[in-house]
């Protein structure tokens, strides 16, 4: 057995694929409109990382996605989390969880769905504005 992907509907690609690809940094793998079905699948994954890969799911006919919570969250290893979190703020990707603690965070997608960012090896010591920055929503 080998895991292949996780899939998750988004309500607009292109916003989606912006947030994952331009603001997260992974990387399109592949890409297959299926005109049968009305729907276009992307898969994405970290840079050098293939094998794990998530699978965006976008139905052309408009549906109001709700949720996200129920789904549990994707998680991704950082090389540096406060590096990211900054970046990611500046795009105005709101930070839900903050690295206070040097070592994790979470973000949310377009559509709601909750990003956990764990920081490579050791985390890192603690330092502002992310040491007494607070929740933002619920992440």
């Amino acid at each position: 057995m080998k895991y292949l992907h996780t899939m998750v509907r988004v309500s607009d690609l292109d916003a989606s694929l912006d947030f994952y690809c331009n603001k997260l940094g992974l990387v399109e793998r592949r890409r297959r409109d299926v005109p049968a079905g009305k729907f276009t699948l992307v898969f994405l994954s970290a840079p050098g990382d293939e094998d794990a890969m998530i699978e965006l799911t976008y139905n052309w006919a408009p549906e109001n996605l709700t949720g996200g919570r129920n789904f549990g969250h994707l998680a991704y290893q950082v090389d540096d989390i406060y590096k990211l979190c900054e970046s990611l703020s500046k795009q105005g990707v709101v930070i839900n969880r903050p690295p206070r603690d040097g070592r994790m965070a979470f973000v949310r997608s377009p559509d709601g769905i909750s990003i956990e960012l764990l920081q490579k090896g050791e985390a890192k010591p603690a330092r502002e504005p992310w040491a007494s920055m607070p929740n933002t929503g619920s992440w």
